[in-house]
């Protein structure tokens, strides 16, 4: 109820500063709605105690300032395994996604997590507030280091949350990813602030930074993963359902019941890389052997999937 609260709370604090824009305030807005939509930590997360065993700690070149951006390769054996580049949500740097990665890991990929300049380690040469493009780019820059280390094997897009937005981009810019995973992921910023009690407000045309998730994924062309719990508090369900309706086949919607914003590789963990094996057609080296494993050893799955 915390993280609802908070994050309902920047929502707020956007709309507000959005109707002083209209009525001739806030002329701070265009550059601070980054700082409102990110809410970008560099601390570290109160449950990190360390970064995980076989992670090793990158430095990707980034922009034109010579600015860098701070990334975690976690890689398999197998150096033919599936890769993935894992584009973590607001708020929280990679240390709170310290469990969630090795999740990933447990699937078959190997993982390649970055932070956005803003978070964590990872700055702006002026100290400047993570914006969209920024975002963008950072993600933009870490794909390209993810296909030239890793040529010749498949290689998967992931987005929790808004990072679903940047993950949603690069698979519309790069026709020859594998595949696109996005979980907890919303329409638009305009959308959400209409999920809040103030969403009555005539605002949402004067949300700059948008993350047009909606538009964006009809333009997709690869395969596509939509991942979202039924007990979502922070993004509605049918947010979800939106996302799946408006993309283009093939696509699969993982209908998580009773899973929340924050656990559904934890909560739903068997029936996540079944999903994963099965709609992007992931052989020994992937999600497959995982879900054979499990199944030998008498696992089921039973979350309810659409595909098309």
């Amino acid at each position: 109820m915390k993280t609802k609260s908070f994050l309902r709370s920047r929502l707020v604090w956007l709309i507000a500063c959005v109707a002083l824009l209209f009525s001739g305030g806030c002329a701070y807005l265009e550059t601070k709605q980054g700082d409102w939509i990110f809410n970008p930590v560099q601390g570290e997360w109160r449950g990190y105690r360390g970064t995980p065993e076989g992670v090793e700690e990158l430095w990707i070149p980034v922009g034109s300032s010579g600015e860098k951006i701070h990334a975690w390769w976690s890689p398999q054996p197998d150096k033919n395994a599936p890769v993935l580049l894992y584009l973590h949500g607001a708020r929280w740097n990679l240390t709170g996604s310290v469990t969630r990665i090795p999740r990933w890991n447990r699937m078959g990929f190997s993982v390649l997590a970055i932070d956005y300049r803003g978070f964590g380690k990872s700055t702006f040469a002026d100290g400047t507030s993570p914006t969209e493009r920024s975002a963008n780019e950072d993600a933009e820059a870490a794909w390209r280091f993810l296909v030239e280390r890793n040529p010749g094997v498949k290689r998967f897009i992931f987005g929790h949350s808004l990072g679903s937005s940047m993950a949603t981009h690069l698979a519309v810019t790069d026709k020859a990813a594998s595949g696109l995973i996005i979980e907890g992921a919303f329409t638009s910023i305009p959308d959400m602030i209409r999920e809040t009690k103030w969403g009555f407000l005539p605002v949402g045309f004067l949300v700059t930074q948008r993350f047009d998730i909606l538009d964006r994924i009809k333009e997709v062309s690869i395969p596509i993963l939509i991942a979202h719990g039924t007990n979502d508090s922070i993004v509605p369900f049918t947010l979800g359902e939106r996302l799946f309706a408006a993309a283009k086949a093939p696509k699969r919607l993982l209908r998580a019941e009773g899973g929340t914003h924050h656990n559904l590789t934890a909560s739903h963990f068997d029936d996540y890389q079944r999903a994963v094996a099965e709609h992007f057609r992931l052989g020994p080296q992937g999600a497959a052997s995982v879900i054979e494993s499990s199944m030998a050893k008498g696992g089921a799955t039973s979350a309810p999937m659409t595909t098309q």
